[in-house]
């Protein structure tokens, strides 16, 4: 069956890409602290917290104007690049470094700030994360359409955000603690901040998410529905 034409699909697939890279590197580099304490857990997340709120509202936006096949392969491309992007700075790490650059950065400050990106702990946690949660969020957000009959947009773009996040964070604090990345000791701080901070930004993104959607919509001429669609992450 002949492939409809899409305007804006490949732009949206790009940065889509570009902020899930982005995000994992600066997770990788820094932990930043807000300063104060919710409930008595410190407020303190992972610097691409910052950015990675954004890939959702992509993927949201994505689901529910191409649907979920075509956002199930966006995943993919965000899952095969990033672990591209892993792979490149591990094998830099591995390389030996000139001798001037030794002198002013050297392989330990790299280890310490882009390290993470080439870790096992950081890597597995961040793909599997990342995986889990896209995948969970497209599947409650196409389910929800087809339920509401496309009706209450801001209920499915934050509702799916509520359980994808929640899985994204989990797994990806989890494997991290497992690894002995970030100490257990962290490990309700990281997953309360992450999810809390994912889901404002998301919801504070709502107006912006109707705007772009409905300006897709229109311009694309689609407004998918997945009444017929196999769910399976794996399926072509």
């Amino acid at each position: 069956m002949e492939q409809k034409p899409y305007r804006y699909f490949d732009l949206i697939m790009a940065v889509f890409v570009t902020v899930l890279v982005v995000s994992n590197v600066a997770s990788s580099a820094k932990i930043v602290d807000l300063g104060f304490n919710l409930g008595g857990v410190p407020m303190a997340f992972d610097a691409g917290t910052l950015l990675f709120p954004l890939s959702y509202i992509f993927g949201d936006i994505l689901t529910e104007v191409y649907g979920y096949k075509k956002s199930r392969r966006v995943i993919w491309m965000g899952f095969f690049c990033l672990a591209l992007a892993s792979a490149v700075f591990a094998l830099v790490g591995r390389l030996a470094g000139e001798a001037t650059w030794q002198g002013y950065a050297g392989d330990a400050a790299y280890a310490a700030i882009l390290g993470g990106m080439s870790s096992g702990g950081i890597v597995l946690g961040s793909l599997a994360g990342y995986w889990s949660g896209e995948f969970t969020n497209s599947f409650t957000l196409a389910k929800m359409k087809v339920w509401t009959r496309g009706r209450h947009l801001w209920a499915r773009t934050i509702g799916s955000t509520l359980v994808g996040e929640l899985v994204d964070s989990s797994v990806f604090v989890v494997v991290a603690c497992l690894f002995g990345i970030f100490p257990w000791s962290l490990f309700a701080s990281l997953v309360l901040t992450n999810y809390l901070f994912k889901v404002t930004i998301e919801a504070l993104m709502t107006p912006a998410t109707y705007m772009i959607v409905n300006r897709l919509k229109r311009v694309e001429g689609e407004d998918y529905f997945d009444t017929t669609t196999n769910f399976n992450p794996f399926a072509a």
